[in-house]
């Protein structure tokens, strides 16, 4: 697929119509002021406002504007791989659509792709107008997604990223993996990722979309993350690495077990009364358990191929 533009700015959205009018004016004169060739990529998630409706008016003055209708919500991953497969510019934009980003720091992430040779560029709100039950979670977050994939970012969740077009085409977002993009990235051999410190807006319109489950979806999403950053390729290392060390064990026991009945045991203690004897035979159980795991796993990973399909409604010049 040809890249006919500059930049591609791809923006997930659930019931935001009030905001979405302000935001292309302001994404506009931003590309304008810069003389940027652009699109703008609006995915709706199944909006229940007249979002949709905003989205064709906007198209209907401005033929940069783009748009897709998913049939359901299907949630912000699912938005982003939509927009990452339509989006046809050098450098693509990631950006909320409730204000909170800024169009102002386009030009910036811009530069930082095509001159700094960054792959990725994910923005820092460093300083937020968030509640403070969303800002700790946050902080937490962040360092432990640090430690366990490696990459120094403070803020891996901002919407506002920048990425060469090649990156977005490389990976798959999925489930609610929108939060660990850049070790997604790094994991599909994109590993110069930098970062920005961006201006963070406080919400004009609405409330936030994200429940209280993203508290327990957060941490069990980095670890599926990393093991699939990892292991994805090569389940038999984890899985079978744990398998041989507990069938060791298990089998150490058997055979300490054995020697010393013929040899020192002089009590005449049946094998089968004795807690090294349950020791061993679980942990070769589960040795072997955990060796078929990685085996099926193995197999699993090399036969599917299988993408997950999203429904769409409607959609407006994208191929």
């Amino acid at each position: 697929m040809s890249l006919l533009y500059d930049i591609s700015v791809v923006i997930p959205l659930f019931s935001e119509d009030e905001s979405l009018p302000e935001l292309h004016r302001w994404i506009v004169k931003v590309m304008k002021e810069n003389n940027f060739s652009y699109e703008v990529v609006f995915i709706d998630d199944g909006s229940k406002d007249k979002s949709w409706t905003v989205i064709e008016e906007l198209h209907a003055l401005d033929s940069n504007v783009k748009g897709i209708k998913f049939q359901r919500n299907y949630g912000k991953s699912a938005a982003l791989q939509k927009g990452f497969e339509a989006a046809k510019g050098n450098v693509v934009i990631t950006m909320d659509a409730d204000l909170q980003d800024s169009p102002e720091e386009i030009p910036e992430l811009y530069r930082m792709i095509m001159e700094d040779d960054f792959d990725l560029v994910s923005g820092w709100k460093k300083k937020r107008f968030d509640p403070i039950n969303k800002t700790i979670p946050t902080k937490l977050y962040n360092w432990a997604a640090r430690r366990i994939t490696g990459i120094n970012l403070h803020d891996f969740n901002c919407g506002l990223k920048a990425y060469k077009n090649a990156v977005v085409k490389s990976i798959e977002v999925y489930g609610d993996m929108h939060r660990y993009i850049p070790p997604l990235a790094k994991y599909a051999g994109f590993s110069n990722i930098g970062e920005k410190v961006v201006a963070h807006q406080a919400r004009k319109f609405g409330t936030t979309k994200f429940g209280l489950n993203r508290f327990l979806n957060g941490p069990l999403d980095l670890l599926s993350v990393a093991f699939i950053g990892k292991f994805s390729k090569k389940p038999m290392h984890f899985f079978g690495s744990i398998g041989l060390l507990m069938f060791i064990i298990g089998f150490g026991f058997a055979i300490y077990l054995g020697i010393d009945k013929i040899f020192i045991d002089t009590r005449g203690v049946k094998i089968t009364d004795r807690p090294e004897f349950f020791i061993s035979l679980t942990a070769m159980v589960f040795g072997m358990q955990f060796f078929l795991a990685g085996f099926l796993a193995e197999l699993i990973g090399r036969s599917s191929s299988q993408r997950n399909v999203y429904l769409i409604e409607n959609s407006i010049d994208v191929d």
